[in-house]
């Protein structure tokens, strides 16, 4: 008799075990529907959306299929905090990315450890967020400032441009570009003649318009994401302001997102940027061609960065061996992968991934249109930063 029950208690178990392994592994999304940034939300979407479909497509893990959740919210650092943890508790995901800023992150990074969650962030570029204010659950897969600022320190220093006005947005990232673009032209023995922020939700660039227009340096450097970028472009065209500048280097001001509302308005502007869709590589272009067929366009920065974030994670899992939260943060540290960017590596000390980089630049497309084409890849070696000794991994 106690045979029998051990045989009907070992068929339940092997019941429970295979049920369980055939549940889905839920990864999270978190987006922005409202504000500055909700113009570009479609590629976070779209990108997740097809990165998940391809995963589930090649088998997914450990003999299951992924599930995307979607969180939406407003676009403040609180409203990311409340859809961070509905993802967590709610919707039970223990691993997710998406659209914030580094304010967003900020609020959501301490929260990870309750949560019992990995955030694996695709979108911010502040250094203090692998720094000083790293954190075991937090691994980036965005470069961070110090990447731009080294493969600016090359731009500046080839652009022969001594005098320079900078215009930035008004938060975090806006004045970490501000004062890091000005220490690089600092010391490459050029001056800053004039420095301005604008409100993220600037509508009006009239005034700044103005202002920089009277008496313009020789070169522009700015920093504005979004759709405060589109309005900045458009405006500036009928002014005529960037022809007036020698040199105009951009960070986030126009790139592939960006680009179809712009029109012609940021020909001849040029800048760095983490993904492009004419990245060498096989896999790359198997990518490139499956999204295309898909969506009927190619694939932005942020759908390439949203692919390569989820093929991070998939890694993590499967070199764990666990979707158990610790293994696979275990995992991530110190990973090495190939992705459609090429070889990357996800840092220990750290948690900053080291990925290629590319140099990009609107065209002229006809009939006052304009795309953005590859310039240049820069290998990970020649733009990576130093880990900072502010990092104290708790």
């Amino acid at each position: 008799m106690m045979k029998k029950t051990f045989a009907i208690v070992a068929v339940a178990v092997g019941l429970c075990t295979a049920a369980s392994a055939a549940e889905p592994i839920k990864v999270g999304l978190l987006n922005i529907d409202g504000g500055p940034f909700a113009i570009i939300s479609k590629y976070f979407a779209d990108g997740a959306t097809f990165a998940i479909d391809s995963l589930n497509a090649q088998g997914g893990a450990l003999g299951r299929k992924y599930e995307l959740v979607i969180e939406q919210h407003a676009g403040t650092p609180a409203s990311a905090s409340a859809a961070a943890t509905r993802l967590a508790s709610q919707d039970g995901v223990s691993f997710f990315t998406g659209l914030n800023t580094s304010s967003m992150t900020s609020a959501i990074t301490p929260k990870l450890a309750e949560m019992n969650a990995l955030l694996i962030d695709s979108s911010t570029s502040a250094d203090s967020l692998t720094s000083k204010g790293c954190s075991a659950n937090y691994f980036r897969t965005s470069v961070d400032d110090g990447n731009y600022m080294n493969a600016n320190r090359v731009a500046i220093k080839e652009s022969g441009v001594k005098t320079w006005d900078v215009l930035a947005a008004d938060y975090a990232t806006g004045h970490d570009f501000s004062e890091k673009i000005s220490a690089l032209i600092k010391e490459q023995g050029g001056t800053v003649q004039k420095t301005l922020f604008a409100p993220l939700n600037t509508t009006d660039f009239g005034s700044y318009i103005s202002d920089l227009g009277g008496k313009p340096a020789e070169g522009l450097a700015i920093m504005f994401p979004g759709s405060g970028a589109i309005a900045l472009a458009k405006q500036q065209q009928q002014y005529g302001l960037f022809g007036k500048y020698k040199n105009v280097l951009s960070q986030f001001l126009t790139n592939d997102s960006l680009i179809n509302a712009q029109a012609d308005t940021t020909v001849r502007l040029w800048t760095w940027q983490e993904y492009h869709w004419q990245m060498p590589g096989e896999q790359n272009a198997a990518f490139v061609k499956a999204f295309e067929a898909r969506y009927k366009r190619k694939p932005t920065y942020i759908d390439g960065d949203m692919y390569i974030t989820y093929q991070v994670l998939n890694a993590a899992i499967q070199k764990a061996g666990s979707t158990d939260m610790a293994a696979v943060r275990a995992a991530l540290a110190g990973l090495k992968t190939t992705t459609i960017a090429g070889e990357v590596e996800m840092r220990a000390a750290d948690h900053q991934l080291l990925r290629p980089m590319v140099s990009v630049q609107a065209t002229e497309a006809g009939e006052g249109k304009a795309v953005i084409t590859l310039r240049e890849v820069l290998p990970a070696a020649k733009v990576a930063t130093e880990v900072s000794p502010e990092c104290k991994m708790q």
